[in-house]
């Protein structure tokens, strides 16, 4: 990546240990610095595990950022939060990510069954929720790496969905381009009802057909 072309990101820690300073962030330095690798510019942030600090801390962060990293508190214990707080401020979530990273700490950790990590989007911003583990941390981040950039590119813009229509042969249409549905066309007018319609009173006919119909009438007694 051209240095022209380098995003930036952030990595947010939720720890209560961290946040207090009695914890180093060993995590959040590991992530922070495999991004750098990666040609991101890296700011840093860290949040105690409430839940309402991270929600607000990953909104002010989507609007900076591109992409937000999260470490800590993924797993089991009352305190770990940060996939609600994700949940609670995505717009919608990119559940393959989620599995891939999972799917990649299954390979040599049981226990990677038990991260609740969630990878959503705000924005155009992508958010994603690794383990606190500094090992665990980088094996999610590397389960991303080969996707990263084209998730980031799909969602930097533009939304060019006419080009995409033309190839499929769905709708060109300017409205159709810019995602909105044209609008619904009337329906038109029943045709004027007329003298033998289906749902004029039935008068019944002779029917030529009717074996019956030479039968004497029966007497009325």
């Amino acid at each position: 990546m051209t240095e022209a072309a380098r995003r930036t990101a952030l990595v947010l820690t939720a720890s209560d240990g961290a946040a207090a300073g009695v914890r180093a962030d060993e995590s959040g330095a590991h992530v922070a610095e495999r991004l750098a690798a990666l040609a991101f510019d890296v700011e840093r942030r860290v949040v105690p595990d409430e839940q309402w600090e991270i929600e607000a801390a990953l909104v002010d962060a989507a609007a900076r950022h591109p992409l937000v990293v999260t470490t800590g508190g993924t797993g089991l214990t009352p305190r770990d939060v940060t996939p609600q707080a994700t949940r609670a401020v995505v717009d919608y979530e990119v559940p393959g990510l989620a599995e891939a990273m999972r799917a990649a700490g299954r390979a040599s950790r049981p226990m990677a069954e038990l991260s609740r990590g969630v990878v959503g989007v705000i924005g155009r911003s992508l958010v994603v929720n690794v383990p606190g583990s500094p090992k665990a941390a980088l094996e999610s981040l590397a389960a991303l790496e080969p996707t990263l950039g084209h998730a980031l590119e799909t969602l930097a813009g533009p939304f060019d969905h006419n080009l995409q229509g033309a190839e499929t042969g769905g709708d060109t249409t300017a409205a159709g381009a810019a995602g909105v549905a044209p609008p619904r066309q009337p329906d038109p007018p029943a045709p004027a009802s007329s003298p033998g319609d289906a749902d004029d009173e039935w008068v019944p006919r002779p029917d030529d057909n009717d074996e019956w119909r030479d039968l004497p009438e029966a007497k009325a007694r």
